[in-house]
Protein backbone atom coordinates (compact mmCIF):
# COMPACT_ATOMS: atom_id res chain seq x y z
CA UNK A 1 0.00 0.00 0.00
CA UNK A 2 1.08 3.56 -0.63
CA UNK A 3 2.69 5.38 2.26
CA UNK A 4 1.28 8.77 1.27
CA UNK A 5 -0.62 10.08 4.28
CA UNK A 6 -3.34 12.71 4.36
CA UNK A 7 -0.88 15.21 5.87
CA UNK A 8 1.61 14.61 3.06
CA UNK A 9 -1.16 14.90 0.45
CA UNK A 10 -2.32 18.14 2.10
CA UNK A 11 1.12 19.67 1.57
CA UNK A 12 1.88 18.18 -1.86
CA UNK A 13 1.21 20.70 -4.67
CA UNK A 14 0.72 17.79 -7.09
CA UNK A 15 -2.03 16.37 -4.90
CA UNK A 16 -4.28 18.49 -2.64
CA UNK A 17 -1.86 21.23 -1.62
CA UNK A 18 -3.64 23.93 -3.60
CA UNK A 19 -6.82 23.37 -1.57
CA UNK A 20 -5.18 23.92 1.82
CA UNK A 21 -3.00 27.00 1.52
CA UNK A 22 -2.45 29.63 4.20
CA UNK A 23 -1.98 29.54 7.95
CA UNK A 24 -5.67 28.79 8.53
CA UNK A 25 -4.89 25.09 8.06
CA UNK A 26 -1.76 24.96 10.25
CA UNK A 27 -3.70 23.79 13.31
CA UNK A 28 -5.34 21.05 11.29
CA UNK A 29 -1.89 19.92 10.21
CA UNK A 30 -1.15 19.38 13.89
CA UNK A 31 -4.27 17.24 14.22
CA UNK A 32 -3.32 15.11 11.21
CA UNK A 33 0.21 14.71 12.55
CA UNK A 34 -1.12 13.35 15.85
CA UNK A 35 -3.71 11.16 14.12
CA UNK A 36 -1.17 9.55 11.81
CA UNK A 37 1.80 9.53 14.24
CA UNK A 38 3.93 12.01 12.30
CA UNK A 39 6.17 14.76 13.64
CA UNK A 40 4.13 17.57 15.15
CA UNK A 41 4.70 20.91 13.38
CA UNK A 42 6.99 23.27 15.25
CA UNK A 43 5.24 25.41 17.83
CA UNK A 44 2.08 23.26 17.92
CA UNK A 45 2.89 21.14 20.98
CA UNK A 46 0.82 23.30 23.35
CA UNK A 47 -2.14 23.20 20.95
CA UNK A 48 -1.95 19.41 20.88
CA UNK A 49 -2.00 19.23 24.68
CA UNK A 50 -4.94 21.64 24.82
CA UNK A 51 -7.00 19.81 22.20
CA UNK A 52 -6.31 16.25 23.39
CA UNK A 53 -5.84 16.82 27.12
CA UNK A 54 -2.80 14.54 26.84
CA UNK A 55 0.91 15.05 27.32
CA UNK A 56 2.02 11.78 25.73
CA UNK A 57 2.76 11.80 22.01
CA UNK A 58 1.48 8.70 20.20
CA UNK A 59 4.01 6.46 18.48
CA UNK A 60 1.49 4.83 16.12
CA UNK A 61 -1.45 6.14 14.14
CA UNK A 62 -4.99 6.06 15.49
CA UNK A 63 -7.75 4.06 13.83
CA UNK A 64 -10.50 5.78 15.81
CA UNK A 65 -10.88 9.51 16.32
CA UNK A 66 -13.50 12.03 17.39
CA UNK A 67 -13.35 15.65 16.25
CA UNK A 68 -15.46 17.64 18.72
CA UNK A 69 -15.26 21.12 17.26
CA UNK A 70 -17.34 24.24 16.99
CA UNK A 71 -19.15 25.03 13.75
CA UNK A 72 -17.14 26.39 10.81
CA UNK A 73 -13.93 25.02 12.30
CA UNK A 74 -13.14 23.11 9.10
CA UNK A 75 -13.80 19.57 10.32
CA UNK A 76 -15.92 18.56 7.30
CA UNK A 77 -13.14 19.45 4.88
CA UNK A 78 -10.62 17.53 6.98
CA UNK A 79 -12.90 14.49 6.96
CA UNK A 80 -13.13 14.81 3.18
CA UNK A 81 -9.32 15.02 2.91
CA UNK A 82 -8.88 11.91 5.05
CA UNK A 83 -11.56 9.99 3.17
CA UNK A 84 -10.18 10.94 -0.24
CA UNK A 85 -6.62 10.07 0.78
CA UNK A 86 -7.66 6.68 2.14
CA UNK A 87 -9.67 5.95 -1.00
CA UNK A 88 -7.23 7.18 -3.63
CA UNK A 89 -3.73 6.92 -2.17
CA UNK A 90 -3.81 3.36 -0.83
CA UNK A 91 -4.08 0.01 -2.58
CA UNK A 92 -6.47 -2.46 -0.94
CA UNK A 93 -6.51 -5.18 -3.60
CA UNK A 94 -4.20 -7.50 -1.70
CA UNK A 95 -6.60 -7.67 1.30
CA UNK A 96 -9.88 -7.95 -0.63
CA UNK A 97 -11.56 -11.19 -1.65
CA UNK A 98 -12.81 -11.79 -5.18
CA UNK A 99 -15.68 -9.41 -5.92
CA UNK A 100 -15.15 -7.44 -2.70
CA UNK A 101 -14.66 -3.68 -2.73
CA UNK A 102 -13.29 -1.27 -0.13
CA UNK A 103 -15.86 1.37 0.80
CA UNK A 104 -15.29 4.83 2.17
CA UNK A 105 -18.66 5.57 3.77
CA UNK A 106 -19.94 9.08 4.41
CA UNK A 107 -22.71 8.91 7.00
CA UNK A 108 -24.86 11.72 8.31
CA UNK A 109 -28.33 12.16 9.75
CA UNK A 110 -29.74 12.31 6.23
CA UNK A 111 -28.46 12.14 2.66
CA UNK A 112 -28.73 15.89 2.13
CA UNK A 113 -26.34 16.53 5.01
CA UNK A 114 -23.96 13.78 3.87
CA UNK A 115 -23.64 15.45 0.46
CA UNK A 116 -21.73 18.31 2.09
CA UNK A 117 -18.67 16.10 2.72
CA UNK A 118 -19.30 14.21 -0.53
CA UNK A 119 -19.02 17.48 -2.50
CA UNK A 120 -15.69 18.24 -0.82
CA UNK A 121 -14.48 14.74 -1.75
CA UNK A 122 -15.63 15.23 -5.32
CA UNK A 123 -13.80 18.56 -5.50
CA UNK A 124 -10.54 17.05 -4.21
CA UNK A 125 -10.70 14.22 -6.75
CA UNK A 126 -11.41 16.66 -9.59
CA UNK A 127 -8.42 18.80 -8.59
CA UNK A 128 -5.95 16.00 -9.43
CA UNK A 129 -6.24 14.81 -13.07
CA UNK A 130 -4.43 11.53 -12.36
CA UNK A 131 -6.95 10.64 -9.64
CA UNK A 132 -9.89 11.90 -11.69
CA UNK A 133 -8.87 9.50 -14.45
CA UNK A 134 -9.31 6.60 -12.01
CA UNK A 135 -13.06 7.25 -11.66
CA UNK A 136 -15.02 4.62 -13.57
CA UNK A 137 -18.56 5.51 -12.50
CA UNK A 138 -20.16 8.40 -10.67
CA UNK A 139 -23.63 9.24 -9.37
CA UNK A 140 -25.00 11.88 -7.00
CA UNK A 141 -24.22 9.58 -4.08
CA UNK A 142 -21.24 7.43 -5.08
CA UNK A 143 -17.89 7.45 -6.84
CA UNK A 144 -16.45 4.15 -8.07
CA UNK A 145 -12.86 3.37 -8.96
CA UNK A 146 -13.12 -0.05 -10.51
CA UNK A 147 -9.41 -0.65 -11.05
CA UNK A 148 -8.67 0.21 -7.42
CA UNK A 149 -11.78 -1.68 -6.24
CA UNK A 150 -12.81 1.31 -4.13
CA UNK A 151 -16.19 3.00 -3.71
CA UNK A 152 -16.88 6.31 -1.96
CA UNK A 153 -20.54 6.26 -0.97
CA UNK A 154 -23.11 8.31 0.92
CA UNK A 155 -25.12 6.58 3.63
CA UNK A 156 -27.59 7.55 6.31
CA UNK A 157 -27.63 7.07 10.06
CA UNK A 158 -29.19 3.60 10.18
CA UNK A 159 -27.76 0.54 11.90
CA UNK A 160 -29.51 -1.65 9.30
CA UNK A 161 -28.28 0.19 6.20
CA UNK A 162 -24.63 0.23 7.31
CA UNK A 163 -24.25 -3.54 7.64
CA UNK A 164 -22.59 -5.80 5.06
CA UNK A 165 -19.86 -3.42 3.87
CA UNK A 166 -16.09 -3.73 3.94
CA UNK A 167 -14.91 -0.30 5.03
CA UNK A 168 -11.59 1.40 4.42
CA UNK A 169 -12.98 4.36 6.32
CA UNK A 170 -16.24 5.68 7.70
CA UNK A 171 -16.70 9.43 7.98
CA UNK A 172 -19.47 10.18 10.47
CA UNK A 173 -20.74 13.75 10.32
CA UNK A 174 -22.57 15.54 13.19
CA UNK A 175 -22.97 12.37 15.24
CA UNK A 176 -24.34 14.27 18.24
CA UNK A 177 -27.48 14.92 16.18
CA UNK A 178 -28.11 11.46 14.74
CA UNK A 179 -31.74 10.54 15.33
CA UNK A 180 -34.29 8.38 13.60
CA UNK A 181 -37.88 9.33 12.79
CA UNK A 182 -39.09 8.12 16.15
CA UNK A 183 -36.88 10.53 18.10
CA UNK A 184 -34.37 8.01 19.40
CA UNK A 185 -30.67 8.62 19.19
CA UNK A 186 -29.35 5.53 17.34
CA UNK A 187 -25.65 6.47 17.26
CA UNK A 188 -24.43 3.67 19.52
CA UNK A 189 -26.27 1.00 17.52
CA UNK A 190 -24.93 2.40 14.24
CA UNK A 191 -21.33 2.51 15.43
CA UNK A 192 -21.69 -1.01 16.80
CA UNK A 193 -22.93 -2.16 13.37
CA UNK A 194 -20.04 -0.41 11.59
CA UNK A 195 -17.15 -1.94 13.54
CA UNK A 196 -17.21 -5.43 11.97
CA UNK A 197 -17.03 -3.81 8.52
CA UNK A 198 -13.84 -2.01 9.55
CA UNK A 199 -12.11 -5.15 10.81
CA UNK A 200 -11.08 -6.58 7.41
CA UNK A 201 -8.81 -3.80 6.18
CA UNK A 202 -5.63 -2.96 8.13
CA UNK A 203 -5.43 0.72 8.95
CA UNK A 204 -9.14 1.37 8.35
CA UNK A 205 -10.47 4.44 10.17
CA UNK A 206 -13.66 5.36 12.00
CA UNK A 207 -13.85 9.14 12.23
CA UNK A 208 -16.54 10.99 14.17
CA UNK A 209 -16.96 14.72 13.67
CA UNK A 210 -19.56 16.89 15.33
CA UNK A 211 -20.34 20.02 17.19
CA UNK A 212 -21.09 18.91 20.77
CA UNK A 213 -24.61 18.85 22.14
CA UNK A 214 -26.05 17.22 25.27
CA UNK A 215 -24.01 15.06 27.62
CA UNK A 216 -25.24 11.74 26.28
CA UNK A 217 -24.74 9.38 23.35
CA UNK A 218 -21.60 8.00 21.73
CA UNK A 219 -19.86 11.33 21.22
CA UNK A 220 -20.14 12.22 24.92
CA UNK A 221 -19.13 8.70 25.95
CA UNK A 222 -16.11 8.75 23.62
CA UNK A 223 -15.04 12.11 25.03
CA UNK A 224 -15.49 11.04 28.65
CA UNK A 225 -13.58 7.77 28.20
CA UNK A 226 -10.68 9.03 26.07
CA UNK A 227 -10.07 12.77 26.42
CA UNK A 228 -7.02 13.41 28.55
CA UNK A 229 -6.40 9.68 29.03
CA UNK A 230 -2.75 8.79 28.48
CA UNK A 231 -2.41 5.78 26.22
CA UNK A 232 -6.03 5.85 24.99
CA UNK A 233 -6.37 4.22 21.57
CA UNK A 234 -9.09 6.63 20.43
CA UNK A 235 -7.98 10.18 19.68
CA UNK A 236 -10.32 12.92 20.91
CA UNK A 237 -9.67 16.39 19.53
CA UNK A 238 -11.92 18.90 21.32
CA UNK A 239 -11.63 22.58 20.52
CA UNK A 240 -13.56 25.77 19.74
CA UNK A 241 -14.11 27.26 16.31
CA UNK A 242 -11.79 30.26 16.60
CA UNK A 243 -8.81 28.12 17.59
CA UNK A 244 -9.00 25.92 14.49
CA UNK A 245 -10.26 28.63 12.15
CA UNK A 246 -8.73 31.98 13.13
CA UNK A 247 -10.15 33.56 9.97
CA UNK A 248 -13.73 33.46 11.29
CA UNK A 249 -15.29 36.82 12.15
CA UNK A 250 -15.03 37.23 15.97
CA UNK A 251 -18.02 39.58 15.93
CA UNK A 252 -20.24 36.73 14.74
CA UNK A 253 -19.17 34.56 17.65
CA UNK A 254 -19.52 37.42 20.13
CA UNK A 255 -23.08 38.07 18.96
CA UNK A 256 -23.97 34.38 19.34
CA UNK A 257 -22.70 34.39 22.94
CA UNK A 258 -24.69 37.53 23.68
CA UNK A 259 -27.91 36.04 22.34
CA UNK A 260 -27.62 32.58 23.95
CA UNK A 261 -24.45 31.74 25.92
CA UNK A 262 -25.29 28.06 26.41
CA UNK A 263 -26.01 27.44 22.73
CA UNK A 264 -22.98 29.44 21.62
CA UNK A 265 -20.65 27.54 23.93
CA UNK A 266 -21.63 24.37 22.04
CA UNK A 267 -21.91 25.86 18.57
CA UNK A 268 -18.65 27.82 18.68
CA UNK A 269 -16.91 26.95 21.95
CA UNK A 270 -16.84 23.19 21.47
CA UNK A 271 -18.39 22.60 24.92
CA UNK A 272 -21.09 20.10 25.75
CA UNK A 273 -24.27 21.79 26.91
CA UNK A 274 -25.03 21.81 30.62
CA UNK A 275 -28.59 23.09 30.28
CA UNK A 276 -29.89 20.00 28.45
CA UNK A 277 -30.53 16.60 30.02
CA UNK A 278 -32.50 13.50 29.18
CA UNK A 279 -36.07 13.82 30.40
CA UNK A 280 -36.63 10.19 31.36
CA UNK A 281 -34.47 7.09 31.43
CA UNK A 282 -35.14 3.93 29.39
CA UNK A 283 -35.29 1.95 32.64
CA UNK A 284 -38.26 3.98 33.91
CA UNK A 285 -40.20 3.55 30.66
CA UNK A 286 -39.41 -0.17 30.50
CA UNK A 287 -40.56 -0.64 34.10
CA UNK A 288 -43.95 0.88 33.18
CA UNK A 289 -44.35 -1.20 30.01
CA UNK A 290 -46.55 -4.32 30.12
CA UNK A 291 -44.85 -6.93 27.88
CA UNK A 292 -47.03 -8.29 25.11
CA UNK A 293 -49.82 -5.75 25.65
CA UNK A 294 -50.47 -3.74 22.51
CA UNK A 295 -54.05 -2.58 23.11
CA UNK A 296 -56.73 -3.01 25.78
CA UNK A 297 -60.28 -3.50 24.47
CA UNK A 298 -63.21 -1.36 25.58
CA UNK A 299 -64.86 -2.37 28.86
CA UNK A 300 -68.17 -0.69 29.60
CA UNK A 301 -67.48 -0.19 33.31
CA UNK A 302 -64.24 1.78 32.80
CA UNK A 303 -64.10 5.57 32.81
CA UNK A 304 -62.05 6.51 29.74
CA UNK A 305 -60.47 9.75 28.64
CA UNK A 306 -58.71 10.73 25.42
CA UNK A 307 -56.06 13.18 24.28
CA UNK A 308 -54.98 13.89 20.72
CA UNK A 309 -52.22 15.82 18.97
CA UNK A 310 -53.68 16.94 15.63
CA UNK A 311 -51.64 17.73 12.53
CA UNK A 312 -52.23 19.38 9.20
CA UNK A 313 -51.04 16.29 7.34
CA UNK A 314 -47.85 17.53 5.70
CA UNK A 315 -45.08 16.63 8.17
CA UNK A 316 -46.12 15.64 11.70
CA UNK A 317 -48.24 12.65 12.67
CA UNK A 318 -51.83 12.89 13.92
CA UNK A 319 -51.91 10.93 17.19
CA UNK A 320 -54.39 9.78 19.84
CA UNK A 321 -54.11 8.18 23.29
CA UNK A 322 -56.93 6.71 25.40
CA UNK A 323 -56.55 5.69 29.05
CA UNK A 324 -58.45 4.88 32.23
CA UNK A 325 -57.60 4.63 35.93
CA UNK A 326 -57.57 1.54 38.11
CA UNK A 327 -57.08 2.84 41.62
CA UNK A 328 -53.95 5.03 41.52
CA UNK A 329 -52.67 3.33 38.33
CA UNK A 330 -53.32 4.88 34.93
CA UNK A 331 -53.71 2.25 32.22
CA UNK A 332 -52.93 3.23 28.64
CA UNK A 333 -55.56 1.40 26.58
CA UNK A 334 -55.12 2.53 23.01
CA UNK A 335 -52.86 4.68 20.84
CA UNK A 336 -53.18 5.67 17.20
CA UNK A 337 -50.68 7.35 14.90
CA UNK A 338 -51.53 8.48 11.39
CA UNK A 339 -48.29 9.36 9.65
CA UNK A 340 -47.98 12.21 7.19
CA UNK A 341 -48.90 12.80 4.46
CA UNK A 342 -52.64 12.35 4.96
CA UNK A 343 -55.96 14.08 4.46
CA UNK A 344 -56.73 16.04 7.66
CA UNK A 345 -60.48 15.40 7.35
CA UNK A 346 -60.06 11.65 6.76
CA UNK A 347 -57.61 11.44 9.66
CA UNK A 348 -59.99 13.33 11.96
CA UNK A 349 -62.81 10.93 11.08
CA UNK A 350 -60.58 7.90 11.79
CA UNK A 351 -59.51 9.34 15.15
CA UNK A 352 -63.11 10.29 16.00
CA UNK A 353 -64.31 6.76 15.23
CA UNK A 354 -61.69 5.34 17.62
CA UNK A 355 -62.74 7.78 20.33
CA UNK A 356 -66.39 6.72 19.92
CA UNK A 357 -65.42 3.05 20.10
CA UNK A 358 -64.40 3.66 23.73
CA UNK A 359 -67.74 5.26 24.55
CA UNK A 360 -66.39 8.82 24.54
CA UNK A 361 -67.94 11.95 23.09
CA UNK A 362 -65.04 14.34 23.71
CA UNK A 363 -61.29 14.56 23.35
CA UNK A 364 -58.74 17.00 24.76
CA UNK A 365 -56.03 18.48 22.55
CA UNK A 366 -53.67 21.41 22.20
CA UNK A 367 -54.32 24.74 20.54
CA UNK A 368 -52.82 23.69 17.22
CA UNK A 369 -54.64 24.93 14.11
CA UNK A 370 -56.99 27.40 15.75
CA UNK A 371 -60.64 26.54 15.08
CA UNK A 372 -60.26 23.77 12.51
CA UNK A 373 -59.70 20.81 14.92
CA UNK A 374 -62.78 21.82 16.92
CA UNK A 375 -64.86 22.32 13.78
CA UNK A 376 -63.80 19.04 12.14
CA UNK A 377 -64.23 16.94 15.30
CA UNK A 378 -67.62 18.57 15.85
CA UNK A 379 -68.61 17.50 12.33
CA UNK A 380 -67.83 13.90 13.34
CA UNK A 381 -69.75 14.04 16.61
CA UNK A 382 -66.85 14.69 18.99
CA UNK A 383 -66.32 17.74 21.20
CA UNK A 384 -62.71 19.04 21.07
CA UNK A 385 -61.63 20.54 24.41
CA UNK A 386 -58.55 22.74 24.58
CA UNK A 387 -55.83 21.59 26.97
CA UNK A 388 -55.02 23.98 29.79
CA UNK A 389 -51.32 23.03 29.60
CA UNK A 390 -48.83 23.25 26.76
CA UNK A 391 -46.82 20.22 25.70
CA UNK A 392 -43.96 20.97 28.10
CA UNK A 393 -46.39 21.26 31.00
CA UNK A 394 -47.98 17.92 30.09
CA UNK A 395 -44.62 16.16 30.15
CA UNK A 396 -43.62 17.68 33.48
CA UNK A 397 -46.95 16.67 35.05
CA UNK A 398 -46.78 13.10 33.67
CA UNK A 399 -43.19 12.52 34.86
CA UNK A 400 -43.91 11.86 38.57
CA UNK A 401 -46.46 9.17 37.68
CA UNK A 402 -43.98 7.49 35.35
CA UNK A 403 -41.15 7.66 37.88
CA UNK A 404 -43.44 6.22 40.57
CA UNK A 405 -44.43 3.32 38.29
CA UNK A 406 -48.10 4.33 38.45
CA UNK A 407 -48.58 3.95 34.71
CA UNK A 408 -49.12 0.87 32.54
CA UNK A 409 -47.80 1.55 29.05
CA UNK A 410 -48.39 -0.48 25.91
CA UNK A 411 -45.56 -2.62 24.55
CA UNK A 412 -44.90 -0.43 21.52
CA UNK A 413 -41.23 0.42 20.89
CA UNK A 414 -42.07 3.81 19.44
CA UNK A 415 -43.38 4.87 22.86
CA UNK A 416 -40.09 4.08 24.57
CA UNK A 417 -37.97 5.67 21.82
CA UNK A 418 -39.95 8.90 21.78
CA UNK A 419 -40.05 9.22 25.57
CA UNK A 420 -36.30 8.61 25.80
CA UNK A 421 -35.66 11.11 23.02
CA UNK A 422 -37.18 13.98 25.00
CA UNK A 423 -34.93 16.68 26.40
CA UNK A 424 -35.29 18.73 29.56
CA UNK A 425 -33.89 22.24 29.25
CA UNK A 426 -33.22 24.69 32.02
CA UNK A 427 -33.47 28.33 30.99
CA UNK A 428 -31.37 31.08 32.52
CA UNK A 429 -34.43 32.01 34.58
CA UNK A 430 -34.32 28.53 36.14
CA UNK A 431 -37.56 27.40 34.49
CA UNK A 432 -37.59 23.89 33.01
CA UNK A 433 -39.11 22.99 29.68
CA UNK A 434 -39.39 19.68 27.84
CA UNK A 435 -39.44 19.08 24.10
CA UNK A 436 -38.12 16.70 21.48
CA UNK A 437 -34.53 17.05 20.32
CA UNK A 438 -33.69 18.75 17.01
CA UNK A 439 -34.66 16.60 14.06
CA UNK A 440 -36.80 14.18 16.06
CA UNK A 441 -40.50 13.77 16.83
CA UNK A 442 -42.70 13.38 19.90
CA UNK A 443 -46.18 13.28 18.37
CA UNK A 444 -47.24 9.98 19.95
CA UNK A 445 -45.87 10.56 23.46
CA UNK A 446 -47.32 14.06 23.46
CA UNK A 447 -50.78 12.49 23.32
CA UNK A 448 -49.78 9.91 25.93
CA UNK A 449 -48.46 12.56 28.32
CA UNK A 450 -51.68 14.50 27.77
CA UNK A 451 -53.91 11.57 28.71
CA UNK A 452 -51.71 10.66 31.70
CA UNK A 453 -51.98 14.23 32.99
CA UNK A 454 -55.78 14.37 32.74
CA UNK A 455 -57.98 13.79 35.72
CA UNK A 456 -60.64 11.12 35.42
CA UNK A 457 -64.10 12.63 35.02
CA UNK A 458 -66.84 11.30 37.32
CA UNK A 459 -69.44 9.16 35.63
CA UNK A 460 -72.73 10.93 35.06
CA UNK A 461 -75.75 9.08 36.46
CA UNK A 462 -77.64 7.07 33.90
CA UNK A 463 -81.34 7.86 33.36
CA UNK A 464 -81.99 4.85 31.17
CA UNK A 465 -85.34 3.30 32.10
CA UNK A 466 -86.21 6.13 34.52
CA UNK A 467 -89.93 7.04 34.42
CA UNK A 468 -90.60 10.73 34.56
CA UNK A 469 -92.59 11.96 37.58
CA UNK A 470 -93.56 15.27 36.03
CA UNK A 471 -97.19 16.23 36.83
CA UNK A 472 -99.79 15.35 34.24
CA UNK A 473 -100.98 18.24 32.14
CA UNK A 474 -104.35 18.16 33.88
CA UNK A 475 -102.60 18.51 37.24
CA UNK A 476 -100.90 21.65 35.99
CA UNK A 477 -104.24 23.11 35.09
CA UNK A 478 -105.55 22.41 38.60
CA UNK A 479 -102.48 24.02 40.14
Amino acid sequence: MSDITALEAMDDPDLFGAEFTGQTWDRWRAFLAVLQAQPIPEGMEELVRECTGRSDLPVQSFRRAALICGRRAGKSRILALLGTSLACLRDYRDVLSAGEVATVGIIAADRKQARSIFRYVRGLIASVPAIEAEVSKETNESIEMERRRVVIEIGTASFRATRGYTYAAVLCDETAFWRDDSGANPDEEILRALRPGLATIPGSMLLLASSPYAKRGSLWKTYRQNFGVEGATTLVWKVGTAVMNPSIDPAEIAQAYEEDPEAASAEYGGEFRTDIASFISPEVVQACTIPGRFEVPFIRTNLYRAFCDPSGGSSDSFTLAIAHDEGDITVLDCVREIKAPFSPDAATKEIADTIKSYGLKSVTGDRYGGEWPRERFRAHGIQYVLSEKDRSGLYLEALPKLNAGKVELLDIKLIERQFCGLERRTARSGKDSVDHAPGSHDDLVNSIAGVLSQKAKPRMPSFAGYKSQRPHKSWSMVL
